[in-house]
């Protein structure tokens, strides 16, 4: 996999963390087709926030197809084709969060999936690209309005 996660991560503006950072340490990956990394310390300002442990997980997963498809045929006679598949990629984000006082953690996930028709990526690699670039700037550029519709559930 092309991607690899370097450390510390910057994390994106957010009123409540002052300059926070993620230092990360690469673990191995739940599966043969996944690369992980652990958050192992935490820079800047961020009152109350824990790093990795086994029980309160703060973890980033990236995966890839196991086996990635490729475009078939088209139809002799339409030349058409009839069912495309996808390879399917992600990125997996753990934390451990407390919901209520003398309890454990629970862990909050986000899922990233980005399921890419096959043949796309030899035939229109850039659109590819441009989806990516958007995806991720769009995120990043909402990133306090996505922590505080996660608070308090208003978008």
């Amino acid at each position: 996999m092309t991607i690899s996660v370097t450390s510390p991560i910057t994390g994106s503006t957010m009123s409540q963390f002052t300059t926070p950072t993620y230092t990360l340490v690469a673990d191995k990956g739940p599966d043969v087709n996944a690369n992980q990394w652990i958050v192992s310390a935490l820079g800047g300002t961020q009152t109350s926030v824990r790093t990795h442990a086994v029980s309160d997980p703060f973890t980033i997963t990236v995966t890839r197809p196991k086996s990635p498809k490729t475009l078939p045929s088209p139809n002799a006679v339409t030349g058409k084709f009839s069912n495309v598949p996808k390879n399917t990629y992600g990125v997996l984000i753990r934390k451990g969060v407390n919901f209520a006082a003398n309890n454990a953690p629970l862990v909050a996930v986000i899922r990233f999936t980005m399921d890419v028709p096959a043949g796309s990526d030899a035939f229109d690699s850039a659109n590819l690209r441009a989806l990516v670039c958007a995806a991720i700037g769009a995120l990043s550029q909402q990133s306090q309005g996505i922590g505080d519709t996660a608070v308090n559930g208003v978008i």
